[in-house]
């Protein structure tokens, strides 16, 4: 296999901590020339589906690499380790469904091992920090070149952990949909498609409250609520010069609904 010399973290291990430098440490240790691009480690403590959605919204801009992702509350149960293969590259991580949203962004995964093999993997892995001990030296030897197949057993992809679908309902006046993530400025992502936003027609309101269609954030006026296609070609709710969620009161999981007049 030739070397993919990127590799990416997306993590919930904070920045007040040093476990985001141990694994660049560990990677550097044993795939020196490899590059490591850090996705967020801010992902909400134990929140797979954020994980998850941050995740498969990055890697399609990312080059082709070894992408690890540990949002794992389940560390050191009998969940498996996993790394997937796919035509955009390789993920690593456990197998609690942060990871197959991501494979299907790469266009699908084409295998699957569970990650055994004690040449890969620390001298003693510990029970809590699989980062470490785990998928940081899983993703060196995959910079290096290494073959996925000698890190473990091959996986079934069918038997592979996937989360629920988001929350969408088509309405006859609009749409109920999950929130997916909120960014680092409130704007409000949500489980729905460009098209249910084309499809409505004149001024909408989200959760009962007036706002208007848009290509920006300065569509509206200062402080009202926009909604728009946001760059992952989802529908989001913003507000121009605030923050959205506030006004809302929502976070991720929580279901916004909006409505309009549908284009007849």
């Amino acid at each position: 296999m030739a070397p993919t010399p990127w590799i990416s973290l997306t993590t919930d291990y904070g920045l007040t901590d040093g476990f985001v430098a141990v694994c660049h440490g560990v990677i550097g240790r044993i795939a020196p020339t490899a590059r490591v691009i850090d996705v967020t480690h801010l992902v909400p403590p134990g929140d797979v589906r954020r994980g998850a959605a941050v995740l498969a919204q990055a890697v399609p801009h990312l080059p082709y690499g070894a992408h690890v992702a540990v949002v794992d509350p389940g560390v050191g149960t009998s969940r498996r380790a996993v790394a997937l293969v796919t035509p955009g590259g390789l993920l690593v991580g456990p197998d609690n469904g942060v990871l197959t949203t991501a494979a299907q962004a790469l266009g699908g995964i084409t295998s699957a091992v569970e990650l055994t093999a004690p040449g890969w993997l620390a001298a003693e892995v510990s029970d809590t920090f699989h980062g470490r001990d785990v998928f940081a030296p899983v993703a060196a030897r995959l910079a290096l070149g290494d073959r996925p197949t000698d890190a473990g057993p091959e996986v079934d992809p069918a038997t592979l952990v996937t989360l629920p679908p988001p929350v969408l309902h088509r309405e006859a006046d609009g749409f109920t949909a999950e929130v997916l993530t909120v960014d680092h400025f409130g704007n409000v992502q949500l489980a729905a498609g460009a098209d249910l936003l084309t499809s409505l027609a004149g001024p909408v309101e989200v959760a009962g409250r007036p706002a208007v269609r848009g290509r920006t954030f300065a569509d509206a006026a200062p402080g009202s609520l926009v909604v728009l296609v946001d760059s992952a070609g989802l529908v989001a709710v913003a507000r121009n010069g605030a923050r959205a969620a506030d006004l809302l009161g929502v976070a991720p999981g929580a279901t916004v609904t909006v409505r309009g007049r549908i284009r007849g």
